[in-house]
């Protein structure tokens, strides 16, 4: 055996086993994607989109498929918001029916499995399922669509506004063994809707698994999506994620991202704004300590004219935690009147930590408004030093310019109990980081 196919027997090895059954569509995406996936194999830092991030400790672990497991009711203790009245479950990518709460969902709107939504909705699901997620040229997105089965599913239909958000909890682990999960998700929001969609990775503390998401969001005309992503992972984890959005004429999308968890951390986001006068959001909170990395790409790709977009990702890092960031905005020729503004800015807690940042435009059309700017560096010495002045003690007076650095993120979050939960769980996270910044220095 080759040592690039020993890498990758784990992986392999899984794809002999992959899913069967269901449409020959399905089937046919499942061999393609398993084709793709053995060519491409494990990105390595020679590949340009992941230069700065080594997969190679992805690759030496012997992960196996995930097996259904018990008490993952009792898994969601201390997560946020996991009590949402409108839940979806995937315990290792199998979707639950007797932990989700759907029961008060309006009539015409479906959430619930993928599987289920095959034999009520076949024809909504083979016009998007695949349709976004490019596995030709992405290793993992390839071997997620190898290994598809049961999925969370939600459908909006034409002119219904869902008042209550629905929160898609994706739980993984197995007591120890170490596993992989292939979570996917397909949300269409049709013409004229309006939701609220919360993705949230969850595991039992000390766990080591690998969890490989992909998200697929069609928001129709006039139609608008605030979408959630909170990675809460175990801090031996790996979490490669990507979330893929398509608009239309004069949509609206808000992509919200939370990472605080996650040993190896990979978050993508691709979105297409594909109609007039549209309008697309991506803002980004990350924390990292100890050896942790959390690498964040992001592509705004503007294809018609008279679009904004508006990005801000923010990290903190402590301990020797590493962080990239890749944000790239495209504008195409025909996308004149574009108005694209994106911001980067990472808070380094202590003199290990680092971040690789690196703003992209490519620019095709000459009539457009495009700004883009990062800034990374330590708290500041004089900011700290005037609210002093003011009676505050030191750890006081720090806690207070984290706080504001981050509140920017939080602040749009417009679902209130996940906002709060978040606040408090960064906060507590934040204030353990930070003592054992104090205890090095003492």
């Amino acid at each position: 055996m080759s040592q690039v196919a020993e890498k990758m027997s784990s992986f392999l090895a899984a794809l002999e086993r992959r899913p069967q059954g269901g449409p020959h569509w399905l089937e046919d995406l499942r061999s393609r994607g398993a084709a793709k996936f053995a060519a491409l194999g494990i990105p390595t830092v020679r590949d340009e989109e992941w230069r700065f991030t080594n997969a190679a400790p992805l690759a030496a672990i012997d992960f196996v498929p995930a097996e259904p497991i018990s008490g993952a009711a009792e898994r969601l203790t201390g997560f946020a918001y996991t009590d949402a009245p409108l839940r979806l479950m995937v315990v290792n990518g199998r979707f639950d029916t007797t932990l989700s709460r759907t029961k008060s969902l309006p009539p015409g709107v479906h959430a619930g499995s993928l599987a289920g939504a095959l034999k009520d909705y076949p024809d909504v699901v083979q016009r998007y399922f695949g349709q976004l997620a490019d596995f030709t040229s992405r290793s993992f997105s390839a071997l997620n669509t190898a290994l598809v089965q049961d999925r969370a599913f939600v459908h909006v239909p034409d002119g219904v506004v869902l008042e209550e958000p629905i929160h898609i909890v994706f739980v993984s682990g197995a007591d120890g063994s170490r596993v992989m999960a292939h979570p996917r998700t397909l949300v269409v929001a049709g013409a004229g809707s309006q939701a609220r969609i919360i993705e949230s990775y969850i595991g039992a503390a000390g766990e080591t698994y690998f969890t490989n998401a992909v998200s697929e969001v069609f928001v129709g005309e006039n139609a608008g999506v605030d979408h959630y992503k909170v990675q809460q992972e175990s801090l031996a984890a790996f979490h490669i994620g990507s979330l893929h959005v398509h608009t239309s004429r004069s949509s609206r999308f808000s992509s919200h991202s939370f990472t605080l968890g996650g040993k190896f951390v990979r978050n993508d986001v691709y979105a297409l704004l594909d109609g007039e006068g549209g309008d697309c959001t991506l803002h980004g909170l990350y924390l990292a300590d100890r050896d942790r990395l959390v690498d964040n790409h992001t592509t705004i790709d503007h294809a018609k004219p008279h679009n904004g977009s508006h990005e801000v990702y923010k990290g903190i890092l402590g301990g020797t935690s590493r962080a990239v960031f890749n944000g790239k905005i495209i504008v195409r020729q025909d996308a004149q009147k574009t108005d694209a503004k994106q911001t980067n800015r990472a808070l380094l807690l202590t003199d290990g930590a680092t971040i690789n940042t690196k703003p992209q435009l490519e620019i095709f059309a000459d009539d457009v408004k495009c700004t883009h700017g990062a800034a990374i560096g330590q708290l500041d010495d004089e900011a700290i030093f005037y609210l002093r002045t003011r009676g505050l003690p030191y750890a006081e007076a720090r806690d207070m310019l984290i706080h504001a650095f981050a509140a920017q993120v939080l602040d749009g979050v417009q679902i209130e109990p996940l906002r709060v939960a978040l606040e408090v769980t960064l906060f507590d996270q934040l204030a353990k980081d930070l003592a054992e910044v104090d205890g090095a220095r003492q």
